[in-house]
């Protein structure tokens, strides 16, 4: 539908301005009427070339985990007041701070008018609403539990941006001393070792085995510096790239799992992810092929998401659910005794949502740790570094009173 900028007069004559999709600039007028403004001007919108959409997509601002936790409790308390999901929208769209988000909730409307269902409607913004959260739309829709799965899609959301900030809050200051580190190495070897080599230029003294590396690296250093720095310019780019491309993200996303330290609190936030996430939609009676389809694809883990798609099969021949999972060598004994209990008991819901809390909270103690686990490991490279720097460059500058004797 097209886009109209109106102007009108509020009851007390103030000056209301805004922009409205509708069919036509009656239908404005209506609508405006009916809300108790009187319109004094409407005019169809000026509509954008593509290049500056192409703009306006570039500097778009995001929509972030904060603005779809806000929409999701929004949406639980307006449905369970019995408000109509398309009033509820509209109000959003025009409360909302976030200008994509509002685009994103007219353009809903707009939809959800044209006679879609809500997730349908959903699924046409990729970019904010993924395939677990259209999913699980659809499934309140047709369980007509809408409400529950909207408060269920804001407490996971919480849960998952608290882990993610306690994670990025653990590694901010190992990235800066990583960060110092680099640019250390870097003013010495391009400032600091030359001089020294112009010191022992002078004197005519056997120099140890660590000082002529240290000053063989630095004068390639200061003579190639251009090319060195265009190689690793170009070296960046080409591991981003790499690691955008499918085969790339795949051997990232298993290659992560193994990293030293974090690795152990990735797999462990994977599983707690899954658990939760699996629990919501079987607790929600999606089918369980459907399930492992939505589950494996929201866990952002190529290498997790095959091995959990690959369930599928097992449970299409009759296996049942624990059997099909240990056969991925993907979960450990506890999640594959909760999961055997849970199917024996028929509460696998309720299992697994224990098993995701049991996790969660380690996570949240291992990230609150992790500082304390990496700082030894720091230490340890700072005085290495230290070391080299002794032995290297200071070590000569000891015998060099000897060597001036002679």
């Amino acid at each position: 539908m097209p886009l109209f900028d109106y102007k009108a007069r509020g009851h007390r004559g103030d000056l209301i301005e805004g922009s409205m999709e509708a069919v036509s600039s009656d239908a404005v007028a209506t609508q405006l009427l009916e809300g108790g403004i009187t319109p004094v001007d409407i005019s169809e919108a000026k509509t954008a070339t593509s290049k500056e959409i192409r703009l306006a997509a570039l500097f778009a601002e995001k929509v972030t985990d904060t603005d779809l936790i806000q929409f999701s409790r929004q949406m639980h308390s307006l449905t369970k007041a019995g408000v109509p999901i398309l009033s509820a929208l509209h109000g959003l769209a025009q409360s909302t701070r976030n200008p994509t988000l509002s685009e994103a909730l007219r353009g809903v409307t707009a939809s959800l008018e044209a006679g879609r269902d809500l997730a349908t409607s959903l699924s046409e913004h990729p970019d904010i609403f993924n395939l677990f959260y259209v999913s699980m739309v659809r499934i309140g829709e047709t369980t007509g539990q809408l409400e529950e799965i909207f408060l269920q899609l804001g407490r996971y959301l919480e849960r998952d941006k608290r882990t993610r900030q306690q994670i990025k809050s653990a590694l901010r200051y190992p990235s800066f001393v990583l960060i110092a580190i680099v640019v250390a190495i870097a003013i010495i070897n391009l400032f600091v070792i030359p001089t020294f080599a112009g010191v022992f230029a002078k004197y005519d003294a056997e120099l140890p085995l660590a000082t002529q590396v240290l000053m063989a690296v630095s004068q390639f250093t200061v003579d190639h510096w251009q090319q060195v720095g265009i190689a690793l310019v170009v070296a960046f780019f080409g591991l981003r790239y790499y690691l955008g491309t499918e085969d790339g993200r795949y051997l990232w996303d298993k290659k992560k799992l193994r990293i030293p330290i974090a690795g152990d609190i990735i797999y462990r936030a994977t599983l707690a992810r899954f658990a939760r996430l699996f629990a919501m939609a079987t607790r929600a009676g999606v089918p369980l092929i459907t399930a492992l389809t939505v589950v494996a694809r929201a866990l952002e883990n190529r290498y997790v998401e095959e091995r959990i798609l690959g369930m599928q099969t097992g449970i299409e021949r009759g296996e049942s659910v624990t059997r099909t999972a240990a056969a991925t060598g993907m979960f450990d004994a506890l999640v594959m005794q909760m999961m055997a209990v849970g199917e024996e008991t028929g509460s696998i819901d309720t299992l697994l949502a224990e098993v995701a809390e049991f996790y969660e909270s380690e996570v949240d103690n291992d990230v609150d740790k992790l500082s304390a686990r990496i700082e030894p490991i720091l230490t340890v490279v700072i005085a290495g570094i230290v070391l080299v720097l002794a032995l290297g460059v200071f070590l000569p500058m000891w015998n060099l009173a000897g060597v001036a004797i002679k």
